[in-house]
């Protein structure tokens, strides 16, 4: 009895999808790995034709160079900046979500204490660093205070956005159904401000490197516990340009971390049911 080895089309369709997938995967990753390695190239060949100064413009290989050598330095850097964001991050979730939380309790309370989360949003962190460092008890402290109040906002921002965009059906029948406030918040917003919870907690990663780093320029003080952006400041004075791009290096690696670590804990949690991270069907 001869076999028919012949494979239908509804039997292909699933496999082609899987290699569409793993191949747009791919050039995903290929890309922008391209994209770098060309512009290494380019600047790398601008240094050498042009004959730039390494003190002016140091080429991509002295940069490594020095990364490599100045490692013993830059790793202990690298490690408090680290510790400053992520710490001012936590607290900053804390204290956003918190705030949301007694925010959203009554119209008056909004209107009484939002305005001075705002305050604290629209003034220049460069303005206030000083006086923070003033009258902190320490200076790490101060560092922690100020990427606290830069990513605070975005965070609490969000999150009253989300406690205040819940279906007003859903509302209705919760009342109905006699839940009280507390169930309300806990069953019914709390997981459906998560996806705007999640874009606060992606900006205020970043914006909490940024007010460590911005802080720590104000401070301007060295030691062991100096991060990145005081040996940024020392490679200046020194004209060590190879260690202040490795510096500068190390910096934007650590926020694409951060960003990276952000998004894959949003994907994480909306990906199996929220609509910004499905895949349409048709």
């Amino acid at each position: 009895m001869p076999v028919n080895l012949s494979v239908q089309p509804a039997e292909l369709a699933p496999a082609a999808a899987t290699g569409q997938r793993n191949l747009e995967r791919a050039l995903g990753v290929f890309v922008p790995v391209l994209t770098v390695l060309v512009l290494l190239v380019l600047w790398q060949l601008l240094v050498l034709g042009a004959g730039i100064p390494q003190y002016i413009l140091p080429s991509p290989i002295a940069v490594a160079k020095a990364l490599v050598s100045d490692w013993g330095i830059l790793w202990p850097a690298l490690w408090v900046t680290t510790e400053i964001t992520f710490i001012s991050l936590v607290l900053a979730l804390i204290g956003g979500v918190g705030f949301a939380i007694f925010l959203v309790q009554s119209r008056w309370i909004e209107l009484a204490f939002y305005p001075l989360a705002v305050i604290l949003q629209v003034t220049p962190i460069v303005a206030i660093a000083p006086l923070i460092l003033i009258y902190a008890p320490t200076r790490e402290s101060a560092l922690l205070i100020c990427g606290f109040l830069v990513a605070f906002f975005p965070i609490l921002s969000n999150m009253v956005q989300g406690l205040k965009s819940v279906d007003h059906n859903l509302l209705n029948l919760f009342d109905l159904y006699g839940a009280s406030r507390w169930q309300a918040l806990l069953h019914l917003k709390l997981p459906a401000a998560q996806p705007y919870f999640m874009t606060g907690l992606r900006i205020g990663g970043g914006l909490s490197l940024i007010a460590s780093v911005v802080a720590e320029f104000a401070a301007g003080s060295g030691g062991p516990n100096s991060g990145l952006a005081f040996r940024l400041l020392e490679a200046q004075y020194r004209q060590n340009m190879p260690r202040l791009f490795a510096a500068l290096l190390l910096l934007s690696a650590l926020g694409v971390a951060i960003f990276a670590f952000t998004s894959f804990i949003s994907w994480l949690s909306l990906h199996r049911w929220h609509e910004s991270s499905l895949k349409r069907e048709n």
